[in-house]
């Protein structure tokens, strides 16, 4: 990405200071979550899930829409998304009275699909994310809207650099720090900023097993797109990486990691129980991932996880959760 740079993350800080939330940092720490944890690890998770809209993405989102000129801000933005982005974007739009429309799966959580209808966004439901670009390509024809990208954008690595700025300000010290990837915008940015403050502390990305378009192309060196995807994790489920957040990613992170969909929903009912925090898959990949496969290498390490979202009808966190245990203290 080549124009990212920190002279920009700090702007990008400047613009949406007071618009987003400095969301909390909590030390895992309590008599319920202790256990759980590996021996003498003190562990810090960022709770991004309490951001507008219900994850990191708003911060993106709302810098794509501020750079824009005044008249792509006439012809509005659209983007698509498997909810996340898509709540993003109509929020980031609705705060600066610009037209929005998303382009979203018929698959998608009914929650989503209606949450950015009550945000003001036009919505155009497709079959799957095959279906989606040349949607997007036909709207960017006919209506002159500014197509942002859920991640392979300058405004998401630099929203997302301003989260792992707020994360090392108020958990300093870090020795590892574990992320979830999708397309690699959320990594990339957060791992650049983590890194500048503190250059030594090691950073991990964690994929689902289905979904391992970032590790295929960090071993092939270009980006590698996958002939289907395969988790419940749909937030961390993008097809394909892209050369400008692969380019950033492979600049500052130092590990990737895979994870099976039962680790993430397992974990769900983790941060349930003991959190009393209702996560998405993709929101327990973090913490899931230093419980479990990473559990032995973080003794004695200061931690940083990320909850990234919250964005689950019951109906479906119920489905995901049904006939799954939770990790146990012998097995963590």
């Amino acid at each position: 990405m080549e124009n990212f740079n920190f002279e920009l993350v700090d702007k990008a800080r400047e613009t949406i200071d007071g618009r987003v939330i400095r969301t909390p940092v909590l030390p895992l720490c309590s008599s319920k979550i202790a256990p759980y944890l590996p021996p003498d690890c003190e562990m810090f998770m960022k709770l991004e899930l309490f951001q507008h809209t219900g994850s990191f993405k708003a911060r993106g989102a709302l810098l794509g829409v501020d750079w824009l000129d005044e008249a792509r801000r006439g012809r509005g933005v659209a983007g698509f998304s498997g909810g996340n982005f898509a709540l993003a974007l109509a929020w980031a739009a609705r705060q600066s009275g610009v037209s929005a429309k998303v382009v979203m799966s018929k698959a998608a959580d009914p929650l989503r699909i209606e949450g950015c209808r009550e945000l003001g966004a036009e919505i155009v439901l497709v079959d799957g994310i095959a279906a989606a670009l040349p949607e997007l390509e036909r709207i960017e024809a006919e209506e002159g809207r500014r197509i942002l990208h859920p991640f392979n954008d300058l405004n998401m690595a630099c929203g997302a650099a301003t989260c792992g700025a707020e994360f090392v300000e108020d958990a300093p010290d870090l020795d590892v720090v574990i992320l979830p990837v999708g397309g690699g915008g959320l990594i990339g940015g957060m791992a650049a900023s983590i890194k500048r403050h503190n250059p030594d502390v090691t950073i991990i990305g964690v994929e689902p097993v289905g979904a391992d378009s970032l590790a295929r192309s960090f071993k092939s060196g270009k980006p590698e797109a996958l002939t289907q995807v395969d988790t419940l994790a749909d937030s961390l489920g993008a097809p394909m990486a892209m050369a400008d957040s692969l380019a950033l990613a492979r600049r500052y992170v130092d590990e990737l990691v895979q994870i099976e969909d039962e680790v993430m929903t397992g974990t769900m009912l983790l941060m349930r129980e003991k959190l009393m925090l209702l996560a998405e898959p993709a929101c327990a990949a973090s913490l899931g991932t230093a419980l479990g496969p990473l559990h032995s290498r973080l003794a004695g390490k200061r931690v940083g996880v990320l909850a990234c979202g919250s964005n689950i009808s019951i109906e479906r966190y119920n489905k995901y959760t049904n006939g799954i245990e939770m990790p146990t203290v012998s097995a963590a």
